[in-house]
């Protein structure tokens, strides 16, 4: 499979998705540069994080108008696969692609650090190798992850099963002391109503190598080659 990683100025994570794609999962991947025009092929779109802009105005609000979000857009539109992680997550909230938006942290602090996570859904592509409720510990970075939407659009997320993970405690519990950043109903990643555009907080390529001592990440990337290998 040929993934394209977009790298927009002020990405420091893409790198790091690279090597996971290309080195731990085997697979061919090319580097779109933010103000290219051509998707160049690719079969499944990733966007790293970072701080695309410096994150002025809002975090991902100036790159969701860079030139390769154009295509990006209508690659999804036309059923492409788009995941956005971090910075990419607010990205694709920016560009529509994805619902809600990403808000400061309710502590008004970055966190960095490793948190727990409950499987929501196991029909998507990125969850298919997971269980349903299994627990997996993925790391965050960021200052401006608290997930908002409105109680029309929560409900499209919970009735449709849009919901990927929810933050929760070692043990699975889904509360507000597991909540890292304050994200309304514990939610850490989402998928749109078409389960082709995918955007969560946490960072899985950072738990994708043995030599960090966690592979949890591994299964979202593995669930992807499985899914194609199957259709």
């Amino acid at each position: 499979m040929k993934f394209g990683v977009v790298v927009f100025p002020g990405s420091n994570c893409d790198m790091d998705m690279v090597y996971v794609l290309e080195t731990i999962i085997g697979q061919e991947v090319v580097k779109l540069w933010h103000k290219d025009t051509d998707l160049q092929g690719c079969e499944f779109i990733v966007l790293p994080g970072g701080f695309s802009y410096g994150d002025y105005l809002r975090s991902g609000a100036i790159a969701r108008f860079s030139p390769i979000m154009e295509k990006v857009i209508e690659f999804a539109n036309n059923g492409g696969y788009v995941m956005g992680i971090c910075n990419g997550f607010q990205i694709l909230c920016e560009s529509g692609l994805l619902p809600g938006a990403l808000l400061h942290n309710n502590s008004h602090k970055f966190i960095c650090k490793n948190v727990n996570l409950s499987t929501q859904t196991t029909n998507t592509l990125v969850t298919n190798k997971l269980a349903q409720g299994e627990n997996i510990l993925i790391p965050i970075a960021h200052g401006e992850g608290r997930y908002h939407a409105d109680a029309e659009t929560l409900k499209m997320l919970n009735d449709n099963d849009q919901i990927l993970f929810r933050y929760c405690d070692e043990n699975g519990n889904i509360s507000d002391e597991a909540n890292p950043n304050g994200a309304i109903e514990n939610i850490a990643g989402v998928c749109n109503a078409g389960r082709n555009v995918f955007g969560m907080m946490p960072h899985p390529e950072r738990a994708a190598d043995e030599e960090l001592s966690n592979t949890d990440g591994r299964a979202l990337f593995e669930s992807i080659l499985a899914a194609v290998e199957v259709a």
